[in-house]
């Protein structure tokens, strides 16, 4: 117990600061902000397993985000549902969306599966902002409902009307998203997903189905992004098709990569520190994609693992040079 203790500290330490930062977080603006990029981390989450754990660049994220967003709205708003039935088939939707689509777009490979995503983010994009019966075309959905409450045993109705009940919601599902992915990318099918992104030819020439494994990421990162959709659209209140545009799938990479790819710990960072940059950035609001990308580039060139590998580096060179100061003073 001690050993896995002194061995996860670290995690345990965030954790334990995710869960008394609300108390500490007075300003409704900030808390709203914070609440946000937790919601957004289980968005990037979603997109790193397919983009960096299967290797295949999706660039329909905001698509699918938009599909779980919009089913929530639709459910709740128009024909009554119960958020917390509404939520769960809203993120079916996007998996089964995901689904379809990924029967002939992963047959394709590269820059071919990157083009077929990114038109079919902007058909999402145009049937939210034109079918008018159902989205509310480009005015959107306006007074979709606040989560359901739910009954606690011994504690009573817990409401999700304040930002404190709306936080700990989000950072349960972002919880409960960080569980399920550890376990799959951990697993031996996270291991096909791996030796799929390295090698495709040689993961088929071994054995492994790779299409069924693209298939099955695709579908599992969709039905995540659907779920941070929903989640959105009933805390914010409203909704328009800027949920499916480009610039939330651009905001997504960003997060996955400037945080870390193909590491857990690496999107949750990018999508708390980038948000939280960026407001501090207002005044440079014109030129705030100028300096992400001049970001970007010097992520990718001198630290294509992002954040995350950029403190594994500093950690591993500590780990050195404490061994080599331990080996110098035992002579």
């Amino acid at each position: 117990m001690m050993k896995w203790l002194k061995a996860n500290w670290f995690y345990l330490a965030v954790l334990a600061a995710a869960l008394v930062l609300p108390l500490f977080i007075t300003n409704r603006y900030y808390s709203q902000v914070i609440t946000m990029s937790l919601l957004f981390a289980i968005g990037a989450l979603s997109l790193n397993l397919i983009m960096g754990f299967t290797g295949q660049a999706s660039l329909a994220h905001g698509g699918f985000f938009a599909i779980g967003a919009y089913g929530v709205a639709i459910l709740t708003y128009t024909l009554g549902w119960n958020f917390w039935l509404a939520l769960p088939a809203s993120a079916l939707l996007a998996g089964a969306v995901g689904f379809v689509v990924g029967l002939p777009a992963l047959r394709t490979r590269g820059s071919y599966f990157a083009i077929t995503t990114l038109c079919l983010g902007e058909i999402i994009y145009l049937i939210a902002g034109n079918w008018m019966e159902l989205t509310g075309g480009h005015n959107g959905i306006v007074g979709i409902p606040v989560p359901s409450p739910i009954m606690i045993p011994g504690m009573g109705q817990l409401n999700f009307e304040s930002q404190i009940p709306q936080y700990y919601l989000v950072l349960f599902f972002l919880l409960a998203t960080l569980f399920v992915l550890y376990r799959l990318t951990k697993s031996l099918r996270g291991l096909t997903f791996l030796a799929t992104a390295i090698n495709e030819d040689l993961a088929e020439a071994v054995g492994i189905n790779t299409f069924r494994t693209k298939l099955l990421s695709f579908v599992v990162a969709n039905f995540f992004a659907g779920l941070a959709g929903g989640i959105y659209a009933s805390l914010i209140g409203s909704i328009s098709p800027s949920v499916a545009s480009v610039a939330m799938t651009f905001n997504f990479l960003m997060y996955v990569l400037l945080g870390g790819i193909t590491t857990l710990a690496g999107p949750i960072i990018g999508a708390f520190l980038i948000p939280v940059l960026l407001e501090y950035l207002q005044f440079l609001q014109d030129y705030q994609m100028i300096l992400f990308g001049f970001l970007l580039i010097i992520v990718i060139i001198y630290f294509p693992t992002g954040f995350m590998g950029l403190y594994k580096k500093v950690s591993d060179k500590m780990k050195k040079s404490k061994v080599g100061a331990k080996r110098a003073a035992e002579r």
